[in-house]
């Protein structure tokens, strides 16, 4: 499957795996969440690696173990925030990343001594989070602050992640090996949750909803690192950033959620931020890149 399919299908897949929390998250916590999902994503991985030529040994697990740490708290922050906030507004906040990501340039840039900072980087970090003043105005009138800066938090761990999740692609670890302990990493953390604060009872349909949970969001983030791997990253996000429509879409349909001038601004400014932060990132590789060998 060519880098955009995978990348469409990934995005719908991710938003129907918010509409699944979303459901679940008034039966369990997001503690409890973060394990389901983890523990069956570990299952399908290691039952996937035994029909592939791909072990599950690493020689670098002190990396695995710091993508682990902030990629599991961002999707325990991410899923206390669709619990309680509209669903495209806590996906918005997540996709957030490429936005932080702009800033940690310019942070990195200001602690080396760079002698000019880039303007352009500037103003995409300012353009996205007057993006998130406009989403978040609403769910500060309905007392649903701490959920909005959950969410914000997430967008921010999320793109640490990121950035620890191309190291790991650029030292040679496969998809598979990656996101397997990142799951065990969730399982680590959800397993923690529950034995300080308790596990919830079960019935059929929180079950059903678990296992949809963890299946959808597996096989998304397989395809996800799979695009990214094969495909434009400028392209990727761009195609990325529908999981905010359907998100939209599907909040309308099935939570009733409002439709706001505001929050639909505010989504337009944060997607154009991070479409326009990731251009810049990717000029910025190109160049730091060396030429191509014409001998």
């Amino acid at each position: 499957m060519p880098a955009p399919a995978l990348m469409i299908c990934a995005s719908l897949l991710f938003a129907v795996m918010g509409v699944c929390v979303k459901f679940a998250s008034a039966q369990y916590s997001a503690g409890e969440l973060v394990f389901y999902r983890s523990l069956i994503g570990a299952l399908f991985l290691f039952g996937l690696t035994r029909f592939r030529p791909v072990s599950l040994t690493t020689p670098i697990p002190a990396m695995h173990f710091w993508r682990s740490a902030s990629g599991v708290l961002s999707l325990m922050l991410w899923f206390y925030a669709i619990g309680g906030l509209p669903l495209a507004t806590a996906m918005t906040l997540n996709y957030m990343s490429s936005v932080w990501m702009a800033m940690f340039l310019i942070g990195g840039s200001v602690l080396v001594g760079a002698a000019r900072v880039d303007g352009r980087l500037v103003a995409a970090v300012l353009l996205g989070f007057a993006g998130v003043a406009l989403v978040l105005q609403p769910t500060v009138d309905q007392q649903q602050l701490w959920h909005g800066l959950a969410g914000l938090l997430s967008g921010m761990l999320a793109a640490l992640a990121y950035l620890q999740v191309t190291a790991l692609g650029r030292a040679g670890e496969p998809e598979e090996r990656i996101v397997f302990y990142f799951c065990l990493g969730g399982l680590s953390a959800g397993a923690l949750w529950m034995l300080l604060r308790g596990a919830s009872a079960h019935t059929p349909r929180g079950l059903a909803l678990l296992l949809a949970i963890g299946l959808l969001a597996t096989v998304a983030q397989m395809m996800m690192t799979r695009a990214y791997r094969i495909g434009r990253t400028l392209t990727n996000a761009s195609l990325q950033y529908l999981g905010i429509v359907f998100s939209f879409v599907f909040g309308v349909l099935l939570f009733d959620d409002a439709v706001t001038l505001p929050a639909v601004a505010g989504m337009v400014l944060i997607v154009g931020a991070g479409l326009y932060a990731t251009l810049l990132r990717a000029r910025r590789q190109e160049q730091a890149s060396p030429p191509p060998n014409e001998s």
